[in-house]
């Protein structure tokens, strides 16, 4: 007998499945795998677009501040008493709700930020869907000239005087100047509705 009919009248071991098992773990770890690759992508995308919106909704709250800046500039002459129409406020009006939150809109207490009842200024929707709508409140307890003792003000030299302190040390001088022009602080919120209805809110205070 040829050593080749000998191997081919050995009887072949039955084959046990043990390859199939290994190879379905691994396509299942494999898939698995996948998936979390997939999930993570997604979460990376949608976290970059949330930054992006809020970025946007940012550029948004500047120029609304930078329009309320505008407003206040224009009307220095008036700005001893409320203006609704233009959303000034010559108080504080601290029990207020910025947010808007309080129901019903129509509430003394609320801002209303769109709608038919609405207390603020809007801006127009800006290219990238961003809608800015701006409040402005002078901080004193009431309405009337400025006043140190119920407002919250700042004190500047006027134009001409000699600072002092402006000085090189070896001509250093004492303040000298006795008039001073007193200014207040004005609180500007301003809150970005964006195109996902993401809302956002920018406060910002002026002294003019």
């Amino acid at each position: 007998m040829s050593l080749s009919n000998l191997f081919l009248k050995v009887p072949r071991k039955r084959q046990r499945g043990v390859a199939l098992i290994i190879a379905l773990i691994v396509l299942v770890g494999l898939s698995l795998a996948g998936v979390a690759l997939v999930r993570s992508v997604d979460t990376s995308s949608l976290i970059a677009g949330n930054l992006a919106f809020r970025q946007s909704a940012t550029t948004a709250g500047d120029a609304g501040v930078e329009a309320a800046r505008t407003w206040l500039l224009a009307n220095t002459g008036a700005l001893t008493a409320d203006v609704p129409a233009s959303a000034y406020y010559a108080t504080s009006q601290d029990a207020l709700d910025l947010t808007g939150n309080r129901t019903p809109d129509n509430a003394a207490d609320n801002v209303v930020w769109s709608g038919n009842n609405m207390t603020a200024t809007c801006l127009a929707q800006d290219v990238a869907g961003n809608t800015a709508c701006y409040i402005i409140h002078r901080l004193c307890n009431g309405a009337g000239p400025i006043d140190a003792a119920t407002c919250s003000t700042k004190q500047t030299a006027k134009g001409g005087s000699s600072l002092g302190a402006g000085r090189p040390m070896t001509t250093y001088q004492e303040r000298a100047w006795t008039m001073v022009a007193t200014m207040a602080y004005y609180r500007v919120t301003v809150r970005i509705a964006g195109p996902r209805n993401n809302v956002s809110f920018v406060q910002v205070f002026l002294v003019i």
